[in-house]
C-alpha cells in the first residue's frame, strides 16, 4: 500500500513511519524540514506546512494513497487544510488524537462513549493545557465531518519508549539508574498507565491494512507507582505525599507522569483499551518498554525539569537528604 503520514520525524510519527516500512509498505511523510530526520532512506520526503492552509500542501496535489496518518495534526485549522485537500485522494483518514478529549477525566475507566470536551472554535490556533483537548476534538469532528465511516481516531494514553524526546517518561528510567534515594510522589498506591509507541506504531498499520473503522482508546497495562519503582530496580523510594509536594514547591513538570488516582485527572491513569484489544492491539511488556526507554535515553541528553540538585534539596527539607 501507499501510505502518506502528516509529521513522522519524531518519536510518534517515526514509530509509525517505521512500522508500516517493517510491513513492506511505500511511505511518503510531509515534514516541514525543521525536526532531525533519521528515518530509513526508502521513505520519501515532501515539504510543506499546514500552518499555512491549503497553499502548504501543494507539494502534495495530484497525487494519491491508499490512507493517511495524520500525527501531527493540534489546531481545526491544520486538519481542515489536510482532510478537504486530500478528500477523493486517500482511501481511510487515521487521526492521532489523545484521552486529552475526555470532559470528565475523573472517571474510572475512561471508554471511548465517555463525554468529550466542547470543541474549540476553528480559528484557535494556541496550543496550551487548557486547549489541548479541545483542539484535538474539534479535528476529530473535522475528519468524521469530511471522511466518515473511512475514518479511524486513535486515542493514544500518554506514549512511551524510545525517542521521546518529551522528557516525561524517560526522567523515571534516567533517576532509576543514578540510584540512591528516589524522590517518589504519592505514597505508591497511585497508578501509572502508558502506551509503548510501538504498539501504537502496529496499531495504526493493523487499522490501514484491515480498514477499521472507529474510534480507539490505545492504553497499555495499569502498575501501581510501587510496583513501578520495582520495575525500574529502585531500591530506595522516598514517597512524597501531596501536602509534601506542596509545601515542597513540587510542580507536575518535576514529577513528570504522575496522576494522583484521586485526582479530578485520575481517569486518565485509567483508561480502558478493551475495544482496541479485540481489534488487535497487541501490548510490550512494561519492563521492556521501560529498559528500550533507557537504553535510549542513557545517550539521549534529556533535560529534566527535577534536577539532582533540586531533588537533593527536597528530599533533605524532609529530612529524607
Amino acid at each position: 500500500m501507499n501510505i502518506l503520514i502528516l509529521g513522522g520525524t519524531q518519536f510518534v510519527g517515526r514509530h509509525i513511519v517505521e512500522a508500516f516500512v517493517d510491513s513492506g509498505h511505500a511511505v511518503t511523510v510531509l515534514t516541514r524540514g525543521k525536526s532531525k530526520d533519521e528515518l530509513p532512506a526508502m521513505v520519501e520526503r515532501v515539504h510543506g506546512d499546514r500552518d499555512d492552509g491549503p497553499a502548504g500542501l501543494a507539494a502534495l496535489d495530484g497525487r494519491e494513497w491508499d490512507a493517511c496518518v495524520d500525527v501531527s495534526g493540534y489546531t481545526p485549522r491544520q486538519v481542515r487544510a489536510s482532510a478537504e485537500g486530500l478528500q477523493g485522494r486517500v482511501g481511510r483518514y487515521v487521526f492521532i488524537s489523545t484521552v486529552s478529549v475526555y470532559a470528565e477525566p475523573g472517571r474510572h475507566p475512561v471508554r471511548e462513549d465517555d463525554p468529550l470536551s466542547a470543541p474549540t472554535a476553528e480559528d484557535v490556533t494556541e496550543v496550551s493545557g487548557a486547549t489541548y483537548g479541545p483542539l484535538k476534538v474539534a479535528c476529530e469532528n473535522i475528519v468524521h465531518e469530511v471522511y466518515g465511516g473511512h475514518s479511524t481516531v486513535l486515542r493514544p494514553q500518554i506514549v512511551a519508549g524510545p525517542f521521546d524526546h518529551t522528557a516525561r517518561y524517560p526522567y523515571w528510567g534516567d533517576r532509576a539508574a543514578r540510584g540512591g534515594a528516589v524522590l517518589a510522589p504519592g505514597d505508591g498506591s497511585d497508578f501509572l498507565q502508558v502506551i509503548d509507541a510501538r504498539d501504537l506504531a502496529r496499531f495504526t498499520v493493523r487499522v490501514v491494512e484491515h480498514g477499521i473503522d472507529g474510534i480507539f482508546n490505545l492504553a497499555g497495562p495499569r502498575l501501581g507507582w510501587a510496583d513501578f519503582m520495582v520495575l525500574l530496580g529502585v531500591t530506595d523510594p522516598v514517597w512524597v505525599d501531596a501536602q509534601a509536594q506542596k509545601a515542597s514547591g513540587l510542580s507536575s513538570r518535576e514529577l513528570p507522569v504522575y496522576v494522583p488516582a484521586g485526582g479530578e485527572q485520575g481517569g486518565l491513569m485509567d483508561v480502558d483499551p478493551a475495544r482496541a484489544l479485540a481489534a488487535g492491539l497487541t501490548l510490550t511488556d512494561p519492563l521492556v518498554t521501560a529498559q528500550d526507554t533507557r537504553a535510549w535515553s542513557r545517550d539521549a541528553g534529556l533535560q529534566y525539569a527535577l534536577t539532582p540538585q533540586r531533588e537533593a534539596e527536597v528530599l533533605g527539607a524532609l529530612g529524607q537528604g
